[in-house]
Protein backbone atom coordinates (compact mmCIF):
# COMPACT_ATOMS: atom_id res chain seq x y z
CA UNK A 1 0.00 0.00 0.00
CA UNK A 2 1.45 3.46 -1.02
CA UNK A 3 0.71 5.58 1.36
CA UNK A 4 1.74 9.65 1.63
CA UNK A 5 3.26 11.06 4.57
CA UNK A 6 1.29 12.71 6.92
CA UNK A 7 1.04 16.34 7.43
CA UNK A 8 -0.25 18.35 9.76
CA UNK A 9 -0.49 22.62 11.24
CA UNK A 10 -1.16 23.80 14.62
CA UNK A 11 -0.79 26.70 15.82
CA UNK A 12 2.59 26.77 18.01
CA UNK A 13 2.13 28.66 21.50
CA UNK A 14 4.89 30.64 22.50
CA UNK A 15 7.09 33.44 20.96
CA UNK A 16 9.48 32.76 17.79
CA UNK A 17 11.84 35.20 16.98
CA UNK A 18 14.45 34.71 14.02
CA UNK A 19 17.82 36.28 13.94
CA UNK A 20 19.90 36.85 10.94
CA UNK A 21 23.95 38.09 12.46
CA UNK A 22 22.45 41.28 14.70
CA UNK A 23 19.61 41.85 12.62
CA UNK A 24 15.94 40.56 13.37
CA UNK A 25 14.07 39.29 10.76
CA UNK A 26 10.75 37.72 11.97
CA UNK A 27 9.05 37.99 14.84
CA UNK A 28 5.79 36.59 16.21
CA UNK A 29 3.40 35.06 19.10
CA UNK A 30 1.30 33.87 15.88
CA UNK A 31 3.08 31.04 14.12
CA UNK A 32 2.21 27.82 12.65
CA UNK A 33 4.05 24.29 13.48
CA UNK A 34 3.99 22.54 10.42
CA UNK A 35 4.75 18.49 10.78
CA UNK A 36 5.35 16.61 7.70
CA UNK A 37 6.54 12.98 8.36
CA UNK A 38 10.01 11.68 7.90
CA UNK A 39 10.91 15.36 8.23
CA UNK A 40 11.60 18.27 10.74
CA UNK A 41 8.79 20.01 12.42
CA UNK A 42 8.89 23.99 10.84
CA UNK A 43 8.02 26.75 12.17
CA UNK A 44 5.96 28.98 10.21
CA UNK A 45 5.48 32.71 10.48
CA UNK A 46 3.01 34.90 9.18
CA UNK A 47 3.72 37.66 6.42
CA UNK A 48 2.80 40.36 8.80
CA UNK A 49 5.70 39.60 11.86
CA UNK A 50 8.62 38.90 8.92
CA UNK A 51 10.84 42.47 8.47
CA UNK A 52 11.06 42.11 4.63
CA UNK A 53 13.21 44.90 4.22
CA UNK A 54 16.16 42.27 4.92
CA UNK A 55 14.15 39.71 2.99
CA UNK A 56 14.83 39.37 -1.22
CA UNK A 57 13.14 37.24 -3.56
CA UNK A 58 15.94 34.69 -4.51
CA UNK A 59 15.92 32.80 -8.08
CA UNK A 60 15.47 29.41 -6.57
CA UNK A 61 12.39 27.33 -6.91
CA UNK A 62 11.24 24.19 -5.48
CA UNK A 63 8.61 21.41 -6.45
CA UNK A 64 7.42 19.50 -3.43
CA UNK A 65 5.08 16.43 -4.09
CA UNK A 66 3.11 17.40 -0.91
CA UNK A 67 2.83 20.94 -0.29
CA UNK A 68 3.32 22.43 -3.74
CA UNK A 69 5.96 25.33 -5.28
CA UNK A 70 8.23 26.60 -2.65
CA UNK A 71 9.50 29.92 -3.36
CA UNK A 72 12.63 30.73 -1.36
CA UNK A 73 14.55 34.52 -0.16
CA UNK A 74 17.51 35.77 0.52
CA UNK A 75 18.93 37.66 3.49
CA UNK A 76 21.10 40.95 3.42
CA UNK A 77 21.80 43.18 6.66
CA UNK A 78 24.41 44.12 8.91
CA UNK A 79 26.99 44.06 6.33
CA UNK A 80 26.13 39.78 5.72
CA UNK A 81 24.24 38.02 3.39
CA UNK A 82 23.15 34.26 2.59
CA UNK A 83 21.29 32.95 0.33
CA UNK A 84 17.80 31.18 0.33
CA UNK A 85 16.92 31.58 4.12
CA UNK A 86 13.48 31.65 3.70
CA UNK A 87 10.65 29.91 1.67
CA UNK A 88 7.28 30.10 1.05
CA UNK A 89 4.10 28.29 -0.36
CA UNK A 90 1.84 30.53 -2.35
CA UNK A 91 -0.22 27.83 -2.93
CA UNK A 92 -0.61 24.93 -0.42
CA UNK A 93 -3.02 21.92 -0.72
CA UNK A 94 -5.90 22.78 1.26
CA UNK A 95 -4.31 20.90 4.32
CA UNK A 96 -2.14 22.66 5.36
CA UNK A 97 -3.68 26.07 3.58
CA UNK A 98 -3.01 27.95 6.96
CA UNK A 99 1.19 28.54 6.05
CA UNK A 100 -0.36 30.45 2.93
CA UNK A 101 0.98 34.12 3.33
CA UNK A 102 3.74 32.96 6.33
CA UNK A 103 7.39 31.85 5.67
CA UNK A 104 9.58 29.32 7.30
CA UNK A 105 13.21 30.09 7.97
CA UNK A 106 16.40 27.65 7.46
CA UNK A 107 17.70 26.72 10.80
CA UNK A 108 21.17 26.23 9.21
CA UNK A 109 21.49 29.63 8.02
CA UNK A 110 19.76 31.89 10.77
CA UNK A 111 19.04 31.78 14.79
CA UNK A 112 15.28 31.15 15.46
CA UNK A 113 14.92 31.43 19.30
CA UNK A 114 11.74 29.88 20.32
CA UNK A 115 10.07 30.44 23.96
CA UNK A 116 6.69 28.32 24.58
CA UNK A 117 3.68 30.07 26.19
CA UNK A 118 3.87 29.30 30.15
CA UNK A 119 1.41 27.00 30.72
CA UNK A 120 -0.66 29.02 33.22
CA UNK A 121 -3.32 25.87 33.84
CA UNK A 122 -0.63 23.25 34.64
CA UNK A 123 -1.06 22.30 38.71
CA UNK A 124 1.73 20.14 40.03
CA UNK A 125 0.32 16.35 41.10
CA UNK A 126 0.17 16.14 44.34
CA UNK A 127 1.06 12.88 46.10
Amino acid sequence: MDEKPKLAVAPFRGTVNVMFSDAMLASTKDALLLREEGHDPALYIPFRDIYFEFLSPSPTEYRCPRKGQARYWDVTAVGEAEQDVMWTYDQPPPAIGAIREHGAFDPRKVRIEVQPQEDLAHRPHMP
